[in-house]
């Protein structure tokens, strides 16, 4: 009696497990962002995506494994040659995707190993046809051009190439120092470029400052010549108001009885002020021609003023 349950109870023991091996076996849960490639019988069968699938026990096995997430690989450094024979070492960064993961699967035994071998190779190419100086200044070019290379070579592995980054340039110890000489070189042309292109706006600033200071001097002096013409023209205007003025009154005058008498007068004193004036001036005495004229000029004056007494 107690033989045959122990007996049932091994078998029933057995089945579970054999139940619950079954099931493990058959039951499969796909993780997001993964695929399973699946081969029947040693021959590829389908490609689960994510989720819960059942397959065949012991007939059905999840052959590959593969994420459908954004892989990032470290491509190695590299010696690279350019194209003026200078060696440089490089290293990069390659981002990829994989898209078919029976292509994956089937295409190539490795393909993260393949795509870093084609990236440094396609990076040897490049650098070989580009200068040193470029190699620089291009990288988002020269990127690019990898990027393109390896997407075409990896399509029938199932694998997209999404970018390429250039990490790191060494380059020999001369070539730093031939590059450190020139850059200096080319800081210190351009400090010489702005000091003298300072100096020559400060040269400009000055002469048109200069410039400016004539046309203003200029322009004072003119206005100055102009205020002393008008002033000397509204003075002589004065002075012929003034004498015509005068004359006017004098002609009156002369008109009044006794006038002739009284410019006669005038003219004899001043003719004899001046003659006298003439005489204490200078050592020389300079005569008139004919002396008579100051006698008949002193007799009219006496001949007046006895008149006018």
């Amino acid at each position: 009696m107690n033989a045959t349950f122990n007996v049932e109870t091994v078998l029933a023991l057995g089945f579970a497990i054999a139940v619950i091996i079954i099931v493990l076996k058959s039951a499969r849960i796909v993780p997001q962002r993964s695929n399973y490639v699946i081969e029947r019988l040693g021959k590829y069968n389908r490609t689960l995506d994510s989720g819960f699938h059942f397959l065949i026990p012991f007939i059905d096995k999840v052959a590959y494994q593969h994420t459908l997430k954004e892989e990032v690989i470290d491509v190695e450094r590299q010696a690279c040659v350019t194209r003026d024979n200078i060696q440089v070492g490089i290293n990069g960064v390659l981002y990829i995707q994989v898209v078919d993961a029976h292509k994956a699967s089937y295409g190539i035994n490795n393909y993260r190993y393949a795509a870093s071998q084609l990236a440094q190779t396609t990076m040897r190419s490049v650098i070989g046809q580009t200068d040193l100086d470029k190699t620089f200044e291009e990288r988002a070019k020269i990127n690019e051009i990898v990027v393109q290379a390896l997407d075409e070579a990896a399509s029938p592995w199932g694998i997209k190439v999404l970018r390429y980054e250039i990490s790191d340039i060494e380059l020999p110890l001369s070539i730093k120092d031939a590059l450190e000489q020139q850059m200096r070189a080319e800081r210190e042309r351009r400090a010489a470029i702005a000091k003298s292109e300072g100096e020559r706006q400060a040269m400009i600033n000055v002469s048109e400052g200069q410039k400016q200071e004539v046309i203003n001097l200029s322009e004072a002096e003119k206005q100055k010549q102009i205020n002393e013409a008008e002033g000397r023209a509204r003075e002589i205007e004065l002075i012929a108001v003034a004498t015509a003025e005068g004359l006017g009154k004098i002609a009156i005058a002369i008109q009044q009885p006794g006038g002739q008498d009284a410019v006669s007068l005038r003219v004899a004193e001043q003719y004899v002020k001046e003659f006298g004036n003439l005489a204490k001036e200078s050592t020389t005495l300079i005569l008139p021609a004919q002396l008579a004229d100051i006698g008949s000029a002193v007799a009219g004056l006496t001949e007046i003023i006895k008149k006018k007494n």
